[in-house]
């Protein structure tokens, strides 16, 4: 990692600054926590299995146009477009919740916190910048773990109906914390994903996290090179000495 003094970290979400743990009980709860909300006349594990086999032509869309949907969009066209679509609407935000949940319960990763507060302390703006479906989840989570004070910058796919590894998604994130793309770090963890779309945008530098969550190596290609690699999340203030 070169010796520029950086402004800014953004942070990936799923695999990074959070990380799903396999829980059986709760993810069971959240799979029938989604039939009763949909009001299905379906047994919960048939219906959620005929939510999953919905996802995938969903996925494949989101993932070949760069776009994520909103929420109602989401559930009312793509997961449900066959139910009462006016139950649905009134129900989406909730939907997408306990569906994220069935994949596991979602924790900050060991140190992440103290990470935050302390980037935070030491004069970086810090900004969440994540693919993922669910409007409401993030911001409710970030308030009641008490970190959205440290973040200037939220930007969820869900929300701005774009994805990483678009450009644009990163130059939202870099307007609304006031600084070039060129003086931030981007930390995550999927080099496919995130590594060329932030090399495309111009973000400064860029560390892989070996997520907890990642079951096999990778191989580094030029295009998905990192400019430094972290095995725990302590390890980025050795990186990012303080501003101030």
């Amino acid at each position: 990692m070169n010796e520029k003094r950086y402004k800014a970290v953004l942070f990936d979400l799923g695999g990074t600054l959070r990380i799903a743990l396999e829980d059986e009980p709760y993810m069971r709860h959240a799979r029938r926590k989604l039939a009763e909300l949909a009001g299905t006349p379906l047994p919960v594990e048939d219906f959620y299995q005929l939510v999953e086999e919905r996802y995938e032509p969903y996925r494949r869309w989101a993932l070949g146009e760069n776009k994520e949907s909103g929420d109602q969009e989401l559930w009312c066209k793509w997961l449900l477009p066959d139910y009462d679509p006016q139950r649905i609407a009134q129900v989406c935000h909730e939907l997408s919740f306990e569906y994220r949940q069935s994949k596991g319960r979602r924790v900050v990763v060991d140190g992440g916190a103290e990470v935050i507060r302390t980037l935070h302390e030491r004069g970086y703006k810090l900004g969440i910048v994540s693919n993922l479906i669910g409007e409401h989840e993030v911001p409710d989570w970030l308030e009641e773990d008490r970190l959205d004070p440290y973040f200037d910058s939220v930007v969820l796919s869900s929300v701005c109906h774009l994805r990483k590894p678009g450009a644009e998604i990163y130059h939202i994130a870099a307007r609304e914390l006031g600084v070039d793309l060129a003086d931030c770090v981007s930390v995550a963890d999927n080099i496919k994903r995130d590594i060329p779309g932030a090399k495309a945008a111009g973000i400064g530098c860029n560390i892989i996290f070996r997520s907890p969550e990642k079951k096999h190596p990778v191989e580094f290609t030029e295009e998905t090179r990192p400019d430094a690699v972290i095995d725990t999340f302590p390890e980025l203030l050795d990186l990012l000495p303080p501003l101030k």
